[in-house]
Formats: structure tokens, sequence, C-alpha cells
């Protein structure tokens, strides 16, 4: 089959999926307005009406059991007397929304046939219609969520499995009990999961999570359509939110969405002994089925990123995020060549003084508001300290100024505090984080492959970033950014190379040809 990549018209818009907003012309925004103030209201207050109606139904189904009952599937008179309302009232909180009909392509395997199933594109909590048609299916959901009114009564409901995102031991409790229910033969129910992890405006598919792929048990791929004018349904990383999208979706007189059931995918040998094949497979399937590229995107630390060999290279530069707020901050190009001087100097100078506060980081750049700072800050810390290495090297690389040898030996120089010659995993970790802009956390591969067996030299660690087949592509990456950067500073003291906005890494999307599927 031939495969399916971006044309040069759609190139934007799949070059980041993580972007989405509704677009109306003027008579859809006075339609939407109008027919909004009548059947908003009443639409939200049904859907609300329907899960209390919910709550106290949720709880009972498990009322009375003991922890080692609940840890088995629910069965018998609790069964059939609870969950035939309990889908009911599901179907009825989407339709008071807008979703008066749910059409159907396929046929839903049964649990022995494919324990789990994958849905995709992913787009926000309407996606949750799918339980309807797959008969409440269970779920893998945040700890965090079981203590939401109604949500945490309805996971309960489900016995879902749930994980904590800050928690290690958590995932691998959740991971441990996922493969125990999707290998028992049965015995648990059928399970669902979105395998890209988060919302996307639909137009690519991002790269696929392994969960659902860990017990090398056969899946049945899901499609979601929503084949509407007007695309009200998805809220994603940046644009529509969430609140937004309930307004334009209530406000239609009715919403369109299919639900498609593929083939079921039965992994061969190679897949079952590699997770991460598997997904990718599947992915690629599914994103052949819906007409859209398959991506190497994921959406890490709430930071949109592609992965390359396990580097993560982000779609939007901070970097410039950093350039824009300086100079709205008063900065001329000057004043911000000066601050950047004085950020690689003090980094050289001082072993402990990369990490400073905002009012430090105000003090460095020059900035007099310590909101412009804190911004700043933001860009690249979820705390109020920053390492300035990263701040000054990101910034550095944009100027696109030196070539990519003069900025690995800056940034070198600055991770190597001993002043050895080489240097550690860890600091080979933040050189990377600092280049990019963003924090890297997979890069054992890449100094593996760097040392070569010996010590992580400069000379080693540039060869391989421009000789490496895969690696190189970092340096490809921060070079192909120079077009879009802003107007280049004045060269610093310090040598730098250029750099901007994330580079798209889409993948054929041909679905594998060597696998049986059902």
């Amino acid at each position: 089959m031939e495969a399916r990549r971006c044309s040069s018209a759609a190139q934007e818009d799949c070059a980041h999926p993580f972007i989405h907003e509704v677009k109306q012309s003027a008579a859809q925004r006075i339609k939407g307005a109008l027919l909004g103030c009548i059947l908003s209201p009443l639409r939200v207050t049904l859907a609300a009406l329907f899960f209390l109606i919910m709550w106290p139904l949720a709880r009972l189904r498990l009322a009375g059991l003991s922890e080692e009952e609940r840890a088995k599937p629910v069965t018998g008179w609790r069964r059939w007397l609870f969950h035939p309302p309990i889908w009911l009232l599901s179907r009825a909180v989407f339709f008071s929304l807008g979703f008066l009909w749910v059409r159907v392509k396929g046929r839903r395997a049964d649990l022995r046939e494919a324990p789990v199933l994958v849905v995709a594109p992913h787009s926000g909590f309407f996606d949750m219609l799918v339980l309807c048609p797959t008969q409440l299916a269970t779920v893998v959901s945040r700890s965090e969520n079981t203590s939401l009114p109604v949500i945490g009564a309805l996971l309960e409901f489900n016995q879902s499995v749930l994980v904590s995102r800050k928690d290690p031991e958590s995932r691998k409790k959740a991971v441990a009990q996922l493969i125990q229910r999707l290998t028992s033969d049965g015995y648990w129910p059928q399970m669902l999961m979105f395998p890209e992890g988060t919302t996307t405006n639909g137009r690519a598919l991002i790269k696929f999570k392994p969960g659902a792929f860990l017990a090398g048990v056969p899946v049945q791929p899901v499609l979601l359509h929503y084949p509407n004018r007007l695309d009200t349904v998805r809220w994603t990383y940046r644009g529509t939110t969430w609140m937004e999208g309930i307004w334009y979706t209530t406000s239609q007189l009715y919403t369109n969405v299919t639900v498609e059931f593929l083939p079921v995918y039965k992994p061969s040998e190679e897949e079952k002994k590699d997770p991460n094949l598997y997904a990718d497979n599947v992915q690629k399937l599914m994103a052949w089925a819906l007409g859209v590229p398959a991506t190497d995107y994921v959406m890490e630390g709430r930071v949109p990123v592609s992965k390359v060999g396990g580097l993560s290279l982000p779609l939007e530069s901070p970097a410039r995020a950093a350039l824009t707020e300086l100079r709205q901050g008063g900065l001329g190009e000057q004043e911000i060549q000066a601050a950047i001087d004085r950020i690689i100097d003090r980094c050289g100078e001082d072993a402990q003084g990369s990490k400073v506060t905002v009012e430090e980081l105000a003090s460095v750049l020059g900035l007099r508001d310590r909101r412009a700072a804190l911004h700043v800050c933001g860009l690249y810390s979820k705390d109020e300290r920053v390492d300035l290495r990263q701040l000054g090297l990101s910034v550095l690389a944009l100027s696109g100024l030196t070539d990519f040898r003069s900025l690995l030996h800056s940034a070198f120089t600055l991770f190597d505090r001993e002043n050895r010659g080489s240097l550690s995993a860890q600091q080979l970790s933040g050189l990377m984080g600092a280049l990019l802009g963003v924090p890297q956390q997979d890069t054992a591969a890449l100094y593996a492959e760097a040392c070569g067996g010996g010590s992580l030299t400069e000379g080693k660690l540039l060869q391989v970033l421009t000789q490496h087949q895969t690696y190189q592509k970092v340096k490809e990456f921060l070079e192909s950014q120079e077009a879009g950067s802003p107007p280049p500073l004045t060269p610093p003291k310090a040598k730098g190379v250029n750099a901007t906005n994330g580079h798209s890494v889409i993948r054929d999307t041909t679905p594998p040809h060597n696998k049986k599927q059902e």
C-alpha cells in the first residue's frame, strides 16, 4: 500500500498535533451564540442530573465487599443489577450533550479474541462515549481522579486500573496489574485504552505508549470519527480549552460520532518480545486507516516533543519564547547580548552558580519586571529556580552565529566541572537538555554509543552527533531552525549555534504487511 505522508499544504497542521482552534464563520458564531444560550445550560444541567443519579448506583455495586473481594471481577447479581442502569445512564449523559446517534462500523471482538481495545485518536473527554458501544469496558485512569465527585465512584464501579504518574512504584504496580488482567484468559472483562496518552487535534497519530501492548495479547484497534462541519470536540495543549469545547459542542443541534472497529491485530513473536515495536506497528496501521500521518511526537512533562533515539526534540523552542519575553520586557538586542554574556561568564566562573532564583535571574538578565523573569523561568523549570546553563546555551543556540562544533565545545566546557575532559552519563543528560531547551530523561543509548566502551570525550560526542545515522538528526534539528529564528543577535563572547522551533519527524504510515490480522 502507498505510504501516507504530510502534503506540503498540510505540513503545518501535521507538524503540531497539539494545537486546535475551533474555526467559525460569522454566521456560525451568531448561530452558536443564540443556540448556546438555550441549549448549553439545559444540556449541561441534564448531564449533571444523570451523573448524580449514577453516583449512588455506582457506589452500591461494590458496597459491603472486602478488599480481597474488590480485587476480583464483579459477577452475579451485582453485575446484572447495576451494570445495565449505569450503561443506560452513561448513554443518556452523552445523548443530553447532543450525541443523539452513535454510528458503529465493524464488529467488536469478544473478550477471548481481543482482551484489549486500543482507541485513537484521543480528542477529549467526549471520547468516553466509546464506553457505550463497548459495554463499559474497564479503563486505566490516574489515581488522583478517584477523589473527584461522581468520577471517583464511576472508576470504582468500573474496577479501573489506577496509576499515579508521580509515583514510580505505583506505575510498576499498575503495569503488573494490567498484564495480569490481560492474560487472565477471560477472567477479567475487556479493557479499553487510549495509547496516545493525551489529546491531539486528530490530524496525526502521536507515538503510542506501550502499556496496552506489554502483555503481548491480540488487540482490536478502534477508530473515533467526528464527521461534523464544525470540529468542536477537541481540546489540546494549546488553543481551544475544555470549557470552550463543552460550550461549542453543546451549542450545536447535534454532534455526529462514528465508532469504527477494525479487525483484530495479532502480534508476531517479535512484537510480543518488543512492546514498543508492537505499539509502533499498530499505530501505523491505525494511522493508515485514518488517512493521517504516524509521528514520533509525545507529550513529555507537559511539553510536546518528538523522539529521536531516546532524545526529546521540542516542537516549540523555549529559547524563542524566552527571547520574545526579553524583548517585550524592554531589552534591546545589545542588552540581550550582554545578558547572554553574563550568563555564560557566571556559569563558567562559579561551579555552584548555575541554579538561580527568579530574583537572581532578573538581575542577571537586567529585567526590572519580576513577572517577566518568572515567565522565562517557567519556560525551563517547574519551580522558581532555573539552571542558567540551560537558558544560556539554548538561547545561544538560537542566535545562529557559529557552527555546531563551537556550540558543543562551549556546552562541554560548562558541564565538565572537574576539567577531566570527559562527561558522566548525568552530565551528558544535562548538556543535551541545555542544547535542546528541554530536560532529557533517556540519554543512556546516546551515552553508550558515544563512549564506545571508554570515557565520553568531546571529540567522541561531536563524532556521534555529526555522523551517527540517528543522532545526527539532533544537529540537523538545530540547524534546520535557523530560517525561523529571529534576527541574529550581536556575536557574544561565547560561541553558539543556530536553533528554532520543532522539526517534524513524520514516519512512513504504510501498515505492516507481514502481520496477520483477523
